[in-house]
């Protein structure tokens, strides 16, 4: 397999993330809720199970704090790479991108957190799915129109 469909996918799944976060900061700023600390937790957790020491406490909730954006933007853009390769091969429906992109982005990061004891989807309200979703559907959809425009041949399906 040659790069370019990953670099595609990766570019692709950057940008998807980066629209994740504008349209969960719209969210915050519209509905004035405080910043999720769960992408802290979570790097904080990764931190324990991989025994890597963080440092003194305020310098480790300052990494942690870094880390947690960073980990949310490596999952996004690995997701583009792998999608890259898939829909290097294949033609994918845009709905279809959105869905394979956003869910599995959502999925992939909401599984992390399950695993890892960060959170419970289990115990989430309708508003808590909804504000999951959204931005998620949001990278899905940019991400995938991303690809479509760096790749329009192998984008028809």
């Amino acid at each position: 397999m040659r790069a370019a469909p990953l670099v595609d996918g990766a570019i692709s799944g950057a940008v998807g993330s980066a629209v994740l976060n504008l349209v969960s900061y719209l969210d915050m700023t519209t509905r004035a809720r405080p910043a999720s600390t769960t992408p802290e937790t979570t790097a904080g957790r990764l931190a324990d199970v991989a025994h890597v020491d963080l440092g003194p406490a305020e310098e480790a909730a300052n990494r942690r704090a870094g880390l947690g954006p960073v980990l949310g933007y490596v999952t996004g853009i690995a997701a583009g790479a792998v999608f890259g390769a898939f829909a290097a091969r294949r033609p994918v429906p845009l709905p279809l991108a959105v869905v394979l992109l956003g869910g599995g982005v959502m999925a992939t990061s909401d599984g992390a957190m399950t695993v890892l004891g960060v959170t419970d989807p289990r115990t989430w309200r309708r508003i808590d799915w909804v504000s999951d979703l959204v931005p998620h559907l949001a990278y899905g959809l940019t991400a995938a129109a991303t690809w479509r425009r760096l790749r329009p041949s192998s984008s028809r399906g």
